[in-house]
């Protein structure tokens, strides 16, 4: 019986999520599968992956053939690098002592890497609000003036109305007396 690891597609219409399973090649995508190992998530940034990664491994090294997706999911949470370190002692190339280290510091380093990424989209998010708020600022203190400007163009049209009227009363007080 060949058996594959792959994905299984939930969710709905445009927002898919997946359970990584392990199951024979002759079943239908969303049909039996043998065991469940995970799920990924590729709605969210960075995309959420929960594996077990021993089940995964043991899997491989039975001889289970990953898809081609699978397969990088497994290589991003290691799974791959770890059974490729596994065959290096099998072999005596290295001890379980080094193996345990360089997969000790890969995990390390790679952790490093999702968290900067983690806080590379936070501190973008936060710098896009800063301008967002900066910009409306600056429509609102340009809305102001404007609304001053013409506030200000009322009162002079108004005063120069109110000395029209002052003047045109002033001279209808001197023309009356001199009729008189």
């Amino acid at each position: 019986m060949a058996v594959k690891i792959r994905l299984q597609r939930h969710g709905k219409k445009n927002f898919a999520f997946f359970h990584i399973v392990v199951a024979d090649t002759r079943a239908p995508r969303d049909g039996r599968y043998i065991e469940q190992i995970g799920s990924y998530n590729p709605n969210t940034n960075p995309a959420t992956i929960l594996l077990n990664e021993e089940r995964a491994l043991a899997w491989i090294k039975v001889g289970a053939e990953p898809t081609l997706t699978a397969r990088r999911i497994l290589s991003y949470q290691g799974v791959l690098l770890r059974h490729h370190l596994d065959g290096g002692v099998a072999k005596g190339a290295l001890t379980q002592e080094q193996a345990d280290k360089k997969f000790n510091d890969w995990k390390a380093e790679h952790a490093a890497k999702v968290e900067a990424k983690k806080s590379g989209l936070r501190n973008a998010a936060i710098e896009a609000k800063k301008a967002a708020k900066a910009e409306e600022t600056k429509v609102n203190v340009a809305r102001a003036e404007a609304i001053a400007k013409k506030a200000a163009e009322l009162a002079a049209a108004k005063a120069a109305e109110a000395a029209e009227a002052a003047a045109s009363e002033e001279q209808a007080v001197e023309e009356a007396p001199a009729e008189a």
